[in-house]
């Protein structure tokens, strides 16, 4: 379990809440459909879902306590009838035939073993039920991954990396299409979408790094974080030089799943 800083996350991702809007698009929802999603942050995207359901229901489940607290003072029942949000483990969700509609975006790259996700989605789903994530997918943000390792390797850092293990899983429409089946849901799109995520300058990207490369940062300790966040994009920035307008563009790759019961 990993402590994350809600409020950090929501002023550094918005390249994934851009991203989620999209897909949220996707959905083509009609406006009575109850939906989960997987892995809601802040909430901001499952409100804006509950907006689009008026006479259904939104539900936001995540494993982080502080991302659900930040979601439930932002979005209070007295204001929101159809929202809600708990603290749940993707891999052990506890719901059965609640839901038309599951929903996940930026949040499944995290879990090693999509197998009891995809099971325990099954099991939440009416039928007919329809499934529409996003997650980090093979190939994706390859580049700052390099850095960071190259980063770690350096004798300053290196003795805070003894064992350990990425609990990142980026995955591909292969592997991914075996799982679905195998959980009892059908297919209908697996793909990979490429992505062009930007920041704003040095800062923008320092940002993102604080807020997201969470299992790394907790490695070290706090007064040595931020060394190490700059260590990173400088190293990134040798490679990948800021553009002509103050931006700097990281690679990202993007896996989209489509699925139904």
């Amino acid at each position: 379990m990993y402590k994350w800083d809600a409020k950090d996350y929501q002023k550094s991702t918005s390249e994934h809440q851009k991203w989620g809007r999209e897909l949220i698009s996707k959905l083509n929802l009609k406006g009575w459909e109850c939906v989960l999603d997987i892995g809601c942050g802040d909430g901001r995207l499952t409100a804006e879902i509950a907006q689009q359901v008026p006479r259904g229901a939104a539900v936001g489940i995540d494993s982080s306590p502080e991302m659900i607290n930040l979601a439930q003072k932002t979005f209070p029942p007295e204001e929101f009838a159809n929202l809600r949000f708990q603290i749940m483990d993707a891999t052990r969700l506890e719901f059965s035939n609640e839901f038309d509609v599951v929903f996940s975006t930026a949040a499944l790259h995290w879990i090693a073993d999509h197998r009891p996700v995809l099971e325990g989605i099954r099991r939440s789903l009416r039928s007919p039920g329809k499934v529409l994530m996003q997650m980090g997918g093979r190939g994706n943000a390859a580049e700052i991954l390099a850095t960071v390792v190259t980063v770690i390797e350096d004798p300053k850092w290196r003795e805070y990396f003894y064992g350990f293990s990425s609990p990142i899983r980026f995955c591909g429409p292969e592997e991914y299409e075996s799982w679905l089946s195998a959980a009892g849901l059908k297919a209908k799109r697996i793909e990979l979408v490429p992505k062009d995520m930007i920041h704003n300058g040095k800062e923008g990207l320092a940002s993102w790094v604080r807020a997201v490369w969470i299992p790394f940062l907790q490695r070290i300790p706090e007064a040595l974080r931020g060394d190490f966040v700059a260590a990173v994009v400088d190293s990134y920035v040798n490679s990948h030089p800021i553009d002509n307008a103050g931006f700097i563009h990281i690679r990202m790759v993007r896996l989209e799943v489509e699925a139904e019961k």
